[in-house]
């Protein structure tokens, strides 16, 4: 009798016959100003802290791919952090203007410390909270502007409806540089044992760093037809904290800056911030001087910029690539602070805040536990997701952290794809997500300490590099492009093979 393959093994041929024929791809790029105005409140700052020069523009920037089976798109901005809700509320707006689906959108903030009051606290989180609550978030915190919210929203939306209106045949390259002089682990291990974040520069206390630095920059670039370059994305982890002390992109400004003026042209760079939540330009064992904010952001823009030039000069192309997306999204609980330690802050913030030093840094935490009792009573879990987006070779693993470094590094060792680009501050905020270590006896520093933004219970990054992975895993990556190979060997240039002559 004769014997029939199987449907599912007829349909595991036809996938690997589709992922093998790579079809050709399209993509679109857009960009679309954010820039808060004067007067309005920094995202980073407390809340009377208010923006009064302009240094350069923030914005929203796009990239849609298409292959003619699946379509998805990457969005960069420039924010501190991009709230749940308005990820949510865009990715409508983007599916209602589009078409494309939901979970097919990865958004991102590169977390610029310079940039408009998206956050952190919400009006609506606070709505029925007690006076004396209140006042702490809406007075004495990072505040959410509504019509800044509204703005965002909405630039989201139409900066992917335009990218997908910009659609055309692309080649595209993928590719590494390492840029090592820019980016330092900020958090040290002490003398005595245990880790400080910013020890201060040379404290004879230090015994060096506490954890590692990544300092691949991943570069992926689109030429149109004619061989223009109409788009880059750039993954890179350091915190954009170079502040030149008023509105600003921060230093990913300027690195989109170096390589549009090193290419002479205008396309759109998209920063895609990697897991940087330990990770600054700051380098506590340095003897030198610290630079100028305004120099600093040059050099970390400009070295970072520098090395993306290099990378899309030398990337190899192609013309195919394969896209998909895959997300998960579940609840991860908060930290709830004991009622001993909620009785002592609210004795701290009675006392007043003290202008500086070690009582203000007090006061402050107390200010952030009692904001966090309140809120576990109205959200005692938090929302997250997870995405693993693919563009031929390439796969970005998306978090909503100030992840910490080494997640992202071990993301990148157990990847199938040749290109892993982990982007934080992804699809949400929940604040920094420390590694376990971290919160152990040797550990310590700002970043592991109960905030009302950061709280997620200590297994969080753990949950996050295996979803991120599980994801990727799903996932068929496509070969690295290569340049195309000599077909034969050559033959001697005349003058090349004559002998040498004395007289």
């Amino acid at each position: 009798m004769r014997r029939f393959p199987s449907v599912a093994f007829v349909s595991f041929l036809l996938t690997l016959a589709i992922a093998d024929a790579a079809t050709a791809v399209r993509a679109g790029f857009a960009e679309r100003d954010i820039s808060p105005t004067i007067g309005m409140r920094e995202a980073h700052a407390i809340a009377r802290h208010v923006f009064k020069t302009h240094v350069d523009p923030c914005k929203v920037r796009a990239a849609v791919f298409d292959d003619g089976l699946a379509r998805v798109a990457l969005v960069s901005l420039d924010a501190l952090i991009i709230p749940r809700e308005v990820v949510l509320r865009a990715r409508t707006g983007i599916a209602r203007a589009t078409g494309l689906a939901p979970g097919s959108v990865l958004i991102a903030a590169t977390h610029s410390h310079s940039s408009g009051p998206i956050g952190i606290v919400t009006l609506a989180q606070f709505e029925r909270a007690p006076r004396d609550i209140q006042r702490l978030a809406y007075e004495e915190s990072s505040l959410a502007d509504p019509a800044y919210l509204a703005t965002v929203e909405r630039e989201i939306v139409e900066a992917v409806r335009l990218a997908h209106t910009r659609l055309a045949p692309v080649s595209l390259g993928f590719g590494f540089g390492e840029e090592h002089k820019v980016a330092f682990n900020r958090r040290q291990r002490m003398k005595n044992g245990r880790t400080w974040s910013h020890a201060g520069a040379m404290n004879p206390d230090i015994a060096g760093y506490a954890a590692p630095v990544d300092p691949q920059v991943g570069v992926v670039g689109a030429w149109n037809a004619d061989g223009q370059l109409v788009g880059v994305i750039v993954n890179f982890a350091c915190h954009a904290t170079t502040n030149p002390g008023g509105i600003s992109a921060n230093w990913p400004g300027a690195m989109e800056r170096t390589i549009q003026g090193a290419l002479r042209t205008t396309a759109p760079v998209l920063f895609l911030a990697g897991p940087s939540g330990d990770v600054t330009q700051v380098d506590n064992l340095s003897p030198y001087e610290r630079p100028t904010p305004t120099r600093w952001l040059e050099q970390v823009g400009g070295c970072v910029g520098a090395e993306a030039v290099k990378v899309l000069l030398t990337m190899p192309r192609t013309d195919g690539a394969t896209l998909a997306a895959r997300g998960k999204t579940w609840r991860i609980a908060r930290r709830v602070p004991s009622p001993q330690r909620v009785a002592h802050a609210r004795e701290i913030v009675a006392a007043g805040k003290s202008a500086a030093g070690a009582a203000l840094t007090e006061w402050t935490f107390a200010r952030e536990t009692l904001l966090l009792d309140h809120i576990v009573t109205v959200e005692p879990d938090v929302e997250v997701e997870v995405q693993a987006v693919q563009v031929g070779p390439a796969v970005f693993l998306s978090s909503p952290a100030e992840y910490f470094v080494e997640f992202g590094l071990e993301q990148k060792r157990r990847s199938a794809f040749p290109f892993t680009f982990p982007v934080s501050c992804a699809n949400g905020s929940v604040g920094y997500v420390p590694t376990e270590e971290a919160f152990g006896p040797g550990g310590g520093g700002y970043e592991t300490r109960l905030t009302f933004y950061s709280n997620l219970e200590i297994t969080a990054g753990r949950q996050f590099a295996e979803a991120g992975l599980a994801l990727a895993a799903q996932l068929r990556p496509d070969p690295a492009p290569d340049h195309p190979r000599i077909a034969a060997p050559g033959t001697p240039w005349p003058h090349g093979k004559v002998d040498p002559q004395i007289r």
